[in-house]
């Protein structure tokens, strides 16, 4: 028995797989287990964010493993501590609480959000405006918070509390924004619905609305964190720093793990028992955090990104097939001219190249140390099957 056919015995069919089997990886390049090596666009949706088996990222790692690997958090790690400390000074924010992926980290903030407007101002302000078009996570809290209709079947019922708005469209957010909403979440660039960047004017007015109104803001950042976009939080590039941000995915450069950050105002919200998560904090998570950290705030790794991504725009806009592209650093969403963005997804895993989809585009999310000759290589790999 095969590995795919092993696999499909054996798991749930919840993803559309494409049949190939990923045995290693090194840098910023993947090989199959027949020896085919593929340049990755991808990383894992975000999630390897220093590339494959990063040389600094595994001693981190291995030297946690042999250290400790788990504890309860009845207890306290040093590990956990100098990373949360390391992660407030970065962000600017005064407390963390860990999870395991984004969407554990988008129920916090949803639960934060609540119970910080249950507190100050009793029941029946609970709505959460999100966006249309927006996503943010899998959980039957989050799947309810996301705003894509095509997410909203078979799981009834849904989460209650939950208001969706156009995205950019200030006057829908005006009418909306009454004296039963707690919080506005969104994404300053909405990945899943087709890597499609926020309005200054629109941020400008979310910020400006929730401050008047004590309406906390929380920015999703589950994607665009962690350098992703050229900055430490994509927030940075438009000025703001939201009451509430959520990261993930890069964040421990393949480890699971996902943060949600309170500032100042909402940092002693969630109390003793009002949340928790058994393998939040994790130290092997942790340790691979830090790692990323080292990297991000030892280089000039975020300088390198904001290059990289305008380079690697360029070259694409050369291609006549895409006819238009979207985003921030290295997250970039390429719209085609007439092929299907699946298609052609399919045909680069084809021709030794990973990419993504998003919608109706392809989306490049590449490891935040791709090279310039991996770049050039990859474009090449596109450039011919889209011509």
């Amino acid at each position: 028995m095969d590995t795919i056919e092993k696999f499909d015995g054996n798991i749930m069919h919840t993803y559309g797989r494409y049949p190939v089997v990923m045995e290693k990886g090194v840098k910023e390049t993947a090989t199959d287990e027949n020896g085919k090596n593929y340049i990755d666009f991808g990383s894992g949706i975000g999630t390897n964010s220093l590339g494959y088996c990063n040389e600094n990222w595994v001693k981190a790692v291995c030297d946690q493993v042999k250290t400790i690997q788990h504890t309860s958090n009845y207890y306290y790690t040093k590990v956990q501590a100098d990373f949360a400390e390391r992660l407030n000074k970065i962000t600017g924010y005064s407390a963390a609480f860990f999870g395991n992926s984004g969407a554990e980290a988008n129920e916090c903030a949803i639960k934060l959000a609540r119970k910080y407007s249950f507190d100050k101002y009793g029941k029946g302000r609970h709505n959460i405006i999100t966006l249309k078009n927006s996503f943010h996570g899998r959980t039957l809290c989050t799947l309810s918070a996301t705003g894509q209709d095509v997410f909203h079947n078979y799981f009834f019922p849904f989460v209650e509390g939950f208001r969706y708005v156009e995205a950019n469209n200030i006057d829908e957010l005006k009418e909306n924004l009454d004296d039963t909403v707690c919080a506005v979440m969104f994404e300053y660039i909405q990945g899943e619905g087709g890597v499609v960047p926020l309005n200054r004017d629109f941020v400008d007015a979310v910020f400006e609305l929730c401050g008047q109104n004590d309406i906390l803001t929380i920015a999703d950042e589950v994607q665009t964190g962690v350098g992703r976009t050229g900055r430490y939080l994509a927030g940075q590039s438009y000025g703001y720093r939201a009451n509430v941000t959520t990261l993930a995915k890069g964040i421990a450069g393949g480890l699971p793990m996902g943060v949600c950050l309170a500032d100042e105002k909402c940092k002693d919200v969630l109390g003793k028992g009002t949340h928790g998560s058994t393998f939040g904090g994790n130290p092997i998570a942790c340790a691979g955090g830090k790692a990323v950290l080292d990297h991000i705030e030892n280089t000039d790794c975020l300088e390198q990104v904001r290059e990289k991504g305008e380079y690697l725009k360029n070259k694409l806009m050369q291609i006549p097939e895409i006819v238009k592209i979207d985003g921030m650093g290295l997250m970039l969403g390429a719209e085609l001219k007439g092929k299907k963005a699946a298609e052609m997804a399919k045909s680069a895993l084809d021709n030794g190249l990973l990419v993504l989809t998003a919608k109706d585009r392809l989306r490049f999310l590449p490891p935040l140390t791709i090279s310039y000759e991996e770049i050039d290589k990859g474009v090449e790999i596109l450039k011919k099957i889209l011509d």
